[in-house]
């Protein structure tokens, strides 16, 4: 078996009482999670979560700090790989207008205190809405 890690990089944006969440279509199946992806080869992950979200959402975002790292196995649900994600908290200019290049994709804001397990797909997803439903429920 081929033993290899995806690590993946995201941006947690909480502005006011809103929190920001992209739903994309993979391989046919709606994953809701935050706006984010993949690190390439040679890049650092801060400049990986920038250049995914001028990518995905034409927006320009300022990293206030780490939030969370993946700390349990986690098997890619789409391959045969370890995922490794790494979330920070982000800012940007709140009257930016969010924009989608990918047709299967949409990212709008919901009310932070409704995040929980609960709101995202994937598992790790699930481990960062719990610890965002204990600091703002």
């Amino acid at each position: 078996m081929d033993k290899r890690f995806n690590v993946r990089v995201y941006g947690i944006w909480v502005n006011g009482d809103k929190i920001l969440v992209n739903e994309e279509q993979v391989r046919g199946r709606k994953v809701i999670k935050f706006p984010g992806g993949g690190l390439d080869w040679g890049e650092g992950t801060i400049d990986c979560l920038k250049r995914e979200w001028a990518e995905e959402l034409g927006i320009a975002v300022t990293v206030r700090g780490h939030f969370y790292t993946t700390d349990f196995f986690q098997q890619s649900a789409f391959d045969n790989s370890q995922v490794i994600s790494i979330y920070y908290l982000v800012t940007a200019d709140p009257f930016v207008t969010l924009k989608n290049y990918e047709d299967n994709e949409r990212t709008y804001w919901m009310d932070v205190k409704d995040v929980s397990t609960d709101t995202f797909t994937l598992a790790i997803d699930k481990k960062v809405g719990e610890l965002l439903q204990s600091l703002y429920s």
